[in-house]
């Protein structure tokens, strides 16, 4: 988890970083008055000057018609009509627009709700070497829970999130930025830039192929892990782009076959193209397994065994000449297929 001094300057970064969005959005009305009074200035000076009415420089026009917008002019009242209607437009002019930029800041600023995407942004650009986890779905809540409890940062797109999860994620201080994550302008709100990896959530393969594909070429060095369904596919992007494509119905298989054969075996994970499961057994009294040594198991069935407990002392890494007996438990890693072998021999 991060720290709180950690996250109380990550805060004040956004802040600023979302200052700098609603002055940009204060920019046009803010350019649109200082042109009509500058505009404005040098028209009065023309016009004045062709009456026989003229100021001495276009400067002293320009502020004189600047006082007129504040309705503070500080020249004699002109006998021209044309020169009169500066007196009566320029204040209509300048305080409607200085009005309608200071309100729009004003409800921006004072109303998170209504720029809630915005801050979003604002605190997605003060990341760095950081995760974008599109999909805040329940799958892509836990995927965005467990980084966070692991200390890694994360940015969360999601074309329409759901109030509760939305939420949720905001209390972890998870910005979450609402938009189609397949377009390129959402993934640099997110700072693809700077992401070490994007994970893809979504339960459509065809627009998570297109975000990773796009993603790629924005950042060719961010990591790409890729929910597909379709196995074969999966297969043929890892190997064809180095995408780390996952297939649901692959990684929840085992698991369920597992658990119908009473086995304790994790979800397998992806090493190099190698599906890994940790599984946890307990040697019963005159199984296959009772007076065999860890090196015996491991070349046996093709596993390696991390750890060995027994009188309620754990060994890690144990050596191969360790002998296993009966209430043993042991802590396996290989496939899932060899770890059945494993764990059926125990009994």
């Amino acid at each position: 988890m991060k720290s709180s001094s950690t996250q109380t300057f990550q805060h004040w970064r956004a802040s600023w970083r979302e200052t700098g969005l609603l002055l940009r959005e204060f920019g046009l009305p803010l350019l649109f008055f200082f042109s009509a009074v500058i505009g404005g200035g040098i028209l009065y000076h023309t016009i004045a000057k062709g009456l026989g009415e003229p100021l001495e420089t276009v400067p002293e026009s320009i502020y004189l018609v600047l006082t007129m917008a504040f309705l503070q002019p500080n020249g004699d009242f002109p006998n021209s009509i044309f020169l009169q209607l500066f007196y009566f437009i320029m204040p209509l002019v300048g305080l409607g627009a200085l009005a309608q930029g200071l309100t729009d800041f004003g409800i921006l600023l004072f109303n998170r709700r209504a720029r809630s995407r915005e801050w979003e942004i604002a605190v997605a650009s003060t990341l760095k070497n950081h995760h974008i986890l599109v999909g805040l779905g329940h799958l892509g809540f836990r995927v965005a829970q467990q980084l966070r409890d692991m200390g890694e940062s994360v940015a969360v797109i999601e074309l329409d999130p759901k109030a509760d999860l939305f939420a949720a994620a905001q209390k972890m201080n998870i910005p979450v930025i609402a938009g189609d994550a397949s377009r390129e302008i959402t993934l640099l709100d997110a700072g693809i830039k700077k992401a070490k990896s994007l994970i893809l959530c979504v339960q459509d393969d065809e627009l998570n192929l297109k975000t990773a594909l796009k993603s790629r070429s924005l950042n060719p060095n961010v990591k790409i892990i890729i929910r597909i369904f379709d196995d074969e596919f999966a297969d043929e992007l890892q190997n064809q782009f180095g995408f780390n494509a996952l297939s649901g119905t692959a990684m929840a298989a085992p698991a369920f076959a597992a658990a119908a054969a009473g086995a304790d075996i994790t979800n397998p994970i992806n090493v190099e193209g190698e599906s890994l499961s940790l599984a946890r057994l307990a040697i019963m009294p005159g199984s296959k397994l009772d007076g065999k040594t860890v090196g015996q198991v491991e070349d046996g069935f093709g596993v390696s065994v991390v750890m060995v407990r027994q009188d309620h002392t754990n060994q890690f890494h144990p050596a191969d000449s360790i002998l296993l007996r009966g209430q043993y438990t042991l802590a396996v890693l290989g496939r899932p297929e060899n770890l059945n072998k494993v764990v059926n021999a125990s009994r």
